[in-house]
């Protein structure tokens, strides 16, 4: 029970009586509010910061209640006196409200509670905990979404690495492979063009991109290429055809063209890419096999039919003797009858001429008796020629052509003049309306590669028999059999078709070879090879070339042959030596390629169709009247000055000629660098 107040208790102390007792029921009611859900919640030792909150309100209320306590010990300052004990109480009580305020204060720092609330209910703090766990989800969701993300786009940026470096070794497969990679639009433009293109034509990128792809072909190859585009947009995946390019130096190449088409993301076809490889060793050497397996075939078939031919003709010799006896012995007993004597002399003729005729066949089969002795050619071709003077006739014009110094040959003496004579015969029957037929002696080095060469010979140095002359010609077909024994042209009972059979047969006896050399309508030159036999003495010729041809340089010949093959031939011969080479297969094509590039020296054919070579050095020497020119031609030299087709002073190398023949007279021809190049 308070006590009441005296009369001497002021207004004051009892005002602050009053406050401190509502203010300490306040406190005390705000802690159970505070206390009791928590208390209820079971979270007084989780939620700290509602804890504490009660604590700092109960600690007010204990504090105010002291306040009020002394508040009424003070009423009657008589009857009471308060005891210095209670205000040290209050003091340190006071002291331990400051505590729990700085308690609830450092928790509430730490709590994540709204700025105007005190302390987190437990139904907050529960809808605080669900919102923060469902944040927590939510970011940990996003963190994984972003580590995905990331993944995702590592991944990305790895297959694009992947791609780009996929791409960049592709190009540089592309860049550096051997073959020519171009890519062309529909209308045959090109716009991709690779190192392998540049090596192969000559031409740079930018030099050539934009430009028709008609431009690398000839008139054939640039229909052929149309065509073969027109092709690839009606459909077709892939196109492998084969045809000849040029170069920018207007050097032929033989080329096989392996075309697809380019689509878009659509499937439309938008270009086309041309994979061009050269192959032209590739068709030289199947040439080369070929006309070897050729040469091969043509061997074999002579055997056999020199096999044939000799047991024919040792049987029949064995018949012809006794028609031989027998037919003498009758024309001894028709003596005095001039009829039947006269019939059986028409029987010997005839069985005489049946032994000339098994006589050449045992000379074709090498089943003859021969007598090899020292044979000088020159000597041989001036018997021959006295011999065929008197009676060739006088539609021909007969030349006789020896050798500088003697030819000496091991030989049967008869057998070179067989040779010599059916040779002339035969060029003789090839000239009805008339001709000129030259005889020559010469020594010639082969370098044992040749494939025209029946049978083929070793390297070396050799002699060497010319018979040309300018009558009809052969055919290709022609001239590969007419070594075959009783194979002829020539009309029903004009020819046995052993003349060059017997010829064929002398020359391998004697260890050589032959080589023929015809066209329609111009000639035909023969070329018999034969060992040469050594003269005491004498130096040979054959020492002056052994050593190396001179290099080149880089100085340009421009080479007119009308044979392509022929023409890779010398084109590769002379690059090798150092010598920078245009080619062209027609004179007009020469004269163009002359205009564009200007040149060294000429290399030219002298029989050509449409403009001979020596009407292309004519137009040429107009402009340039000092440029060197070396012709070649598979007639003689001979042949061709006599028939005028050339002067005599002219530089000429005949065909077949050897790499090293060529080099060391074109560098006669071209002689020393000039100081300014032509170019």
């Amino acid at each position: 029970m308070l006590a009441l107040p005296t009369e001497e208790t002021t207004v004051p102390e009892q005002l602050f009586l009053v406050g401190n007792l509502g203010t300490m029921i306040t406190y005390g009611a705000i802690t159970v509010a505070v206390a009791v859900p928590v208390g209820r919640a079971g979270q007084l030792r989780s939620n700290k910061l509602a804890v504490a909150t009660a604590l700092i309100f109960l600690t007010a209320a204990v504090g105010h209640g002291l306040h009020a306590f002394l508040a009424f010990r003070n009423l009657d300052r008589a009857a009471h006196s308060v005891p210095i004990v209670w205000v040290w109480a209050l003091a340190w009580w006071n002291v331990v409200c400051c505590l729990a305020g700085v308690y609830y204060w450092t928790l509430r720092k730490r709590a994540l509670i709204n700025p105007g609330a005190i302390y987190v209910d437990p139904e907050a703090q529960r809808c605080f905990a669900e919102a923060a766990a469902r944040e927590h989800e939510a970011a940990t969701r996003e963190h994984e979404a972003t580590a995905r993300e990331h993944e995702a786009t590592a991944r990305e940026h790895e297959a694009t690495a992947r791609e780009q470096t996929a791409r960049a070794t592709l190009e540089a497969v592309v860049e550096h492979t051997d073959d020519a990679i171009v890519g062309v639009t529909l209308d045959g433009v090109i716009t991709a063009w690779n190192g392998g293109a540049e090596r192969l034509f000559g031409y740079s990128a930018a030099e050539i991109i934009g430009q028709p792809a008609a431009l690398l072909a000839d008139a054939s190859g640039a229909e052929a290429q149309r065509d073969v585009i027109a092709r690839i947009m009606r459909g077709e995946r892939g196109v492998y055809y084969e045809s000849r390019r040029y170069t920018k130096d207007g050097i032929p190449v033989e080329a096989a063209l392996t075309l697809a088409p380019i689509r878009d993301g659509a499937g439309e076809v938008t270009g086309i890419s041309v994979v061009v490889r050269d192959i032209t060793a590739a068709k030289e050497a199947a040439e080369r096999q070929r006309a070897i397996e050729e040469r091969t075939n043509q061997a074999r078939r002579m055997e056999s039919l020199g096999k044939l031919a000799g047991g024919v003709a040792h049987d029949f010799n064995n018949i012809l003797a006794i028609i031989v006896n027998y037919t003498d012995f009758a024309v001894e007993d028709a003596a005095g009858n001039p009829a039947l004597e006269a019939d059986l002399r028409h029987v010997r003729s005839a069985a005489d001429r049946a032994i000339n005729l098994t006589r050449q066949l045992l000379t074709f089969t090498r089943g003859d008796t021969i007598q090899p002795q020292d044979v000088d050619l020159n000597a041989a071709i001036a018997e021959v020629y006295a011999m065929l003077g008197r009676t060739i006739g006088e539609h021909i014009n007969l030349m006789a052509v020896p050798a500088r110094e003697p030819v000496v040959v091991h030989a049967d003496p008869g057998q070179i003049q067989q040779v010599l004579l059916n040779l002339a015969i035969n060029a003789r029957d090839a000239m009805p309306d008339g001709g000129t037929l030259v005889l020559e002696a010469n020594t010639a080095e082969i370098d044992g590669d040749e494939v025209d060469m029946q049978p083929p010979l070793p390297a070396g140095r050799y002699a060497r028999l010319l018979v040309s002359d300018t009558g009809e010609g052969m055919s290709a077909d022609v001239a590969g059999r007419i070594f075959e024994p009783f194979y002829t042209t020539k009309p029903r009972g004009k020819g046995t078709g052993l003349g060059l059979s017997t010829v064929y047969g002398i020359v391998t006896e004697a260890g050589g070879s032959l080589n023929v050399f015809s066209e329609l309508g111009v000639g035909t030159t023969f070329r018999i090879y034969l060992p040469m036999v050594a003269v005491p003495g004498r130096t040979t010729v054959a020492g002056i070339r052994q050593a190396p041809p001179p290099h080149g340089d880089g100085r340009t010949i421009l080479v007119v042959e009308d044979e392509p093959a022929l023409a890779r031939v010398v084109t590769r011969i002379l690059t090798n030596g150092g010598y920078h080479v245009l080619t062209a297969t027609a004179g007009a094509e020469a004269l163009d390629l002359f205009r564009q590039h200007g040149c060294d020296a000429l290399l030219t054919d002298v029989i050509m169709p449409e403009m001979s070579g020596r009407r292309v050095a004519e137009v040429i020497h107009s402009s340039r009247p000092d440029l060197p020119v070396l012709y070649m031609s598979g007639y003689s030299n001979g042949l061709l000055g006599t028939t005028h087709v050339l002067d005599g002073e002219i530089a000429f190398i005949e065909k077949p000629f050897t790499a090293h023949d060529l080099l060391h007279k074109i560098a006669e021809v071209v002689g020393e660098p000039a100081t300014t190049p032509s170019r």
